[in-house]
């Protein structure tokens, strides 16, 4: 199936690894040029030079903290500048959930915690759809995809829980808004991904339970129905579909991308 994205241009944020980076790759794949943006410009750099590499596209570095307004406007405007147009954002910068470590309690939970987790996730989000949205409405065409988590369907994590339920309204109040304009908003919430911090989560699961990293690893994979850990780059062949002219039926609505997590029926 041609997606049609060949000469779009994409930012993409917390691009510089895991999910992110594996977004930027299909995207960059399929005929796009991207905008990656991270906090780290070391990290940043070989990675767009390793993407660039790979895909002959055009991928551009840009370091940002989303957690900032005024550093949120001044990405979009270089990604403008340097691409020439944005078509597509992809928001994914924030701290990744379901690490290693005991899940905070309540007494454990602080107000720092709470809203270092919604200053960059929601309202970091809340940030780069505002200063894009106006490039995708002179387009008359675009696409945002919230890359969220399945935390926001099941407890575990008050603060996580919190944060990607936050994100699953914003992406429905700019669907709403954003519709008329040609703008197709959608979230998607991945559950356990192998991204590159994956090898050492698992070798953190196995010094716990006093278990081989391969039995953790099998473990970790029966949390799901299809029986394996979802890649990175399975997230990232969703998004593609998203950032397409191919999905314009999806819009305000959630993808759970997780490989059949939980037992619950959603309608």
């Amino acid at each position: 199936m041609d997606l049609e994205l060949e000469g779009k241009a994409a930012l993409v944020t917390g691009g510089s690894k895991g999910i992110g980076k594996a977004i930027a790759r299909t995207l960059a794949e399929e005929g796009v040029d991207v905008a990656i943006a991270a906090r780290t410009k070391e990290t940043l750099d070989a990675t767009a030079a390793e993407l660039a590499a790979e895909t002959g596209r055009r991928i551009i570095p840009i370091v940002c903290d989303t957690g900032s307004t005024p550093a949120v406007d001044a990405m979009v405007a270089s990604a403008v500048e340097q691409l020439g147009r944005l078509d597509i954002l992809v928001n994914n910068a924030a701290r990744p959930g379901g690490g290693a470590g005991a899940t905070p309690t309540l007494e454990s939970t602080t107000d720092a915690n709470f809203e270092e987790e919604m200053n960059t996730k929601v309202l970091g989000y809340l940030r780069c759809a505002r200063a894009a949205a106006p490039h995708l409405k002179a387009n008359g065409w675009g696409r945002i995809i919230n890359i969220s988590g399945m935390a926001a369907r099941q407890s575990g994590t008050a603060i996580g829980s919190m944060r990607n339920v936050a994100v699953a309204a914003l992406t429905k109040n700019l669907a709403d808004e954003l519709g008329p304009h040609g703008i197709n908003v959608t979230v998607v919430h991945p559950g356990l991904t192998w991204t590159e911090r994956m090898p050492d989560l698992m070798a953190h699961r196995a010094s716990e339970q006093g278990i081989s990293v391969e039995e953790a690893t099998e473990r970790a994979a029966q949390g799901n129905s299809v029986r394996r850990i979802i890649d990175a780059s399975d997230i990232a062949s969703v998004v593609a579909f998203l950032a397409s002219p191919k999905s314009v039926a999806i819009h305000g609505d959630t993808i759970a991308a997780g490989g059949g997590v939980g037992r619950a029926i959603h309608y």
